[in-house]
């Protein structure tokens, strides 16, 4: 026995049309394999302005040790800040264009998932291809391989690497940022009775309370009952 006013075909649909088909999580985990591949491209491009914009520690050695030209001088935070700078720029593209990309399905937990993961893989990959391309590491070897008191350079390197969370946040901040700004809130659905299923009514106002309660009421006669004669 089924309840009033209800479909059965309605009630086993239901609960099939609120899991998730396979299709769907398919798509999900596509969306957030590209955002990961998609920012460690994205890496190589950051890697290589690194590389290109953050200074470089000069150093210079006699026939004892090696010694820093500038001991004074801040450029190992500089590297950091630049690094951290071009992350959060790199992190607010990746966010912008998620949004904009996944704007028409709302989202998902995969483009928020995609977008930290890639944004970690983003700016690894740019760690390590500025390092590369950066002065050797050995600088033991390179002060050899110059001239005695001549300036080289040491090799270019993170020293606070909590840097490299500045790409995934701001991806991260971005997305929520621009759902919250952008995105429709839907609209507020009518009330329903579980009874019938129709739309609750609204409460009849009260009445006026009577000015004059002493007033005799009016009654309405009972009128008298018609008989049909044979």
């Amino acid at each position: 026995m089924t309840a009033p006013n209800t479909d059965p075909e309605t009630e086993t649909e239901a609960p099939r049309r609120a899991r998730p088909s396979a299709r769907a999580l398919r798509t999900e985990l596509l969306v957030g394999l590209a955002l990961v591949a998609g920012s460690a491209l994205l890496g190589l491009v950051m890697g290589l302005v690194w590389h290109w914009v953050a200074p470089k520690v000069p150093l210079y050695a006699d026939s004892s040790d090696i010694y820093l030209l500038d001991p004074e001088g801040e450029q190992s935070i500089s590297a950091d800040l630049y690094f951290a700078g071009i992350g959060l720029v790199c992190g607010l593209l990746t966010g912008g264009l998620a949004y904009w990309r996944s704007r028409a399905r709302q989202g998902g937990i995969a483009v928020a998932v995609g977008l930290a993961l890639g944004g970690l893989a983003g700016g690894y990959v740019a760690w390590k291809l500025g390092v590369a391309l950066g002065p050797s590491g050995n600088i033991v070897a390179t002060a050899k391989s110059v001239p005695l008191g001549r300036t080289f350079y040491g090799p270019l390197a993170l020293t606070a690497k909590g840097v490299l969370l500045a790409w995934p946040a701001a991806s991260l901040l971005a997305l929520v940022a621009l759902t919250g700004l952008f995105t429709p809130k839907p609209a507020a659905l009518p009330e329903y009775r579980e009874d019938d299923g129709e739309p609750a009514a609204e409460p009849f106002p009260e009445l006026p309370a009577d000015p004059h309660p002493d007033r005799p009421q009016l009654r309405e006669e009972p009128r008298p009952e018609r008989r049909e004669t044979p």
